[in-house]
């Protein structure tokens, strides 16, 4: 039986996600390697990967994928990893250097403008350093780790996810597991689907979040307590009723601004 190609994203937030497979508890069945969100996308499409942790924007552009249920990186408050930065008002932003790390979170801030902060701005991309985005550009997206490391104090900053939820009521879902079509074989569906719940379950046990934040505090170089409450507060972890409300609400408004095409239905493994 060959083993199926797992494409992650390096981001301190997928960490409970993986944590039976770092840990030896999945099976020798996977190869798994380590990317950024768009990354992840790409190696879908392009068949590099069976399995991949896909921003959600990517199942609008990329055919035959079946979605693993109730597994997600998605938030029902403030998540602090996903923020338009700026050293001027943010009324007065006319420019926005994209972090395109992610194409979710760009087509959510273009929503969020398009549809609640005066309209549309001008966007180019750029890669993730702060400075140099501003040098260039009136406010700067950051995704990811780097936005966690954003002293807040120093600028003006939108938190999205916040933002989102302020306008709608709904949480909004940042990325979930999808597989490619191709590669199901019906016998191997559920088990596929209780390994990635199982490991997630396993990954927020209180015992193996204080594993995980002992790790990556100095990775990040941010405070125990300032991973500890990214990864339980500020990350929601479950592709359940109202994340997946939230969910349909932005492909709909994001086609309706132009920022992705249509959707299709979410198809979830059984």
């Amino acid at each position: 039986m060959p083993r199926l190609r797992i494409s992650a994203i390096s981001y301190l937030n997928t960490a409970p996600l993986m944590w039976d497979f770092e840990h030896n508890l999945a099976g020798s069945g996977f190869e798994i390697a380590y990317t950024l969100p768009a990354q992840c996308a790409e190696d879908l499409r392009q068949g590099a990967a069976d399995i991949g942790i896909i921003p959600a924007a990517a199942y609008a552009t990329i055919p035959d994928l079946a979605v693993i249920p109730n597994v997600a990186i998605a938030a029902t408050r403030a998540v602090r990893s996903i923020l338009l930065v700026s050293e001027k008002p943010l009324d007065q932003v006319r420019t926005v250097a994209l972090d395109t790390s992610s194409r979710t979170s760009v087509a959510l801030l273009k929503v969020i403008f398009a549809k609640w902060l005066g309209g549309p701005r001008e966007y180019a991309s750029a890669a993730p350093d702060l400075p140099r985005m501003l040098a260039n550009h009136d406010a700067a997206l950051l995704i990811g780790d780097p936005a966690l490391q954003v002293d807040r104090a120093r600028y003006h900053t939108l938190d999205l996810a916040e933002e989102w939820i302020a306008r709608t009521g709904k949480p909004f879902v940042f990325a979930f597991w999808a597989l490619r079509v191709a590669v199901l074989e019906a016998d191997r569906s559920a088990k596929i689907v209780g390994m990635f719940q199982r490991s997630r379950d396993h990954g927020i046990e209180p015992a193996n979040l204080e594993t995980i934040v002992r790790e990556w505090t100095p990775r990040l170089n941010l405070t125990e307590a300032i991973v500890r409450a990214y990864l339980t507060t500020n990350i929601h972890y479950f592709l359940d009723a109202p994340a997946l409300e939230g969910l349909s609400l932005y492909y709909r408004y994001a086609e309706e601004c132009g920022a992705l095409p249509q959707a299709p239905v979410l198809r979830f493994l059984p």
